[in-house]
């Protein structure tokens, strides 16, 4: 049950409104010959190569490229690509059903890890679900590459905040990653850690 004090939810993307599973991105690498991958990368870690595409201080092919001095010379970009991807999965109904109902009760606003390689990907997920704009649903999206900072440093949380003018003890930060948390405890927001996606709704009952 959220705080009746509370104005404003900013939500994380993947794995609260998009099904994740980093599982099948870790296996997809591994079957490409990354044997190590889920020591490179995690929803916990992960090495400066993805860290630098997450806040867009490499794009698409150094990443690849980045990417591709681990694995067999004969890998191609596109595997690289559908492997980065695996990881992406399905936008639930409820998630939809969900910001439909809240639209009229809070500023409702994004804030996303992502990367340009993920984002065109996750979108052709969420019209699979629904054919209403994405952006249509937030007050504002924020995407950690194009703002050139990351979760779970607090520089991107205040930036939000003093954007919006958002009183972070009136604003809820909802995220499945416990680290990132932290970062938006450091500036005052409330939080909430969602164990699984199919739980969210149960945050707004």
């Amino acid at each position: 049950m959220i705080d009746s004090k509370i104005e404003a939810i900013i939500f994380d993307f993947g794995g609260v409104l998009i099904n994740l599973d980093y599982e099948r991105t870790i296996k997809a690498f591994k079957s490409l010959g990354i044997e190590n991958f889920h020591q490179l990368y995690s929803q916990a870690t992960q090495e400066n190569l993805f860290d630098d595409i997450e806040t867009g201080a490499i794009q698409s092919a150094e990443f690849i490229s980045g990417i591709m001095k681990y694995l067999p010379n004969d890998t191609s970009t596109e595997q690289v690509i559908e492997a980065w991807n695996a990881m992406i999965l399905d936008v639930p109904h409820s998630t939809i059903d969900l910001l439909q109902s809240i639209q009229d009760k809070y500023r409702i606003f994004l804030l996303s890890n992502t990367n340009e390689i993920h984002l065109p990907y996750a979108l052709e997920k969420w019209y699979e679900t629904t054919d209403t704009r994405f952006e249509k649903y937030f007050e504002k999206t924020y995407l950690s590459y194009e703002m050139g900072m990351r979760k779970p440093n607090k520089e991107i949380f205040e930036f939000v905040c003093n954007e919006n003018s958002l009183d972070p003890r009136r604003t809820l930060f909802i995220d499945d990653s416990a680290q990132h948390l932290e970062g938006a405890k450091q500036v005052n927001l409330q939080t909430h850690h969602l164990d699984s996606i199919q739980m969210l709704s149960k945050v707004f009952s």
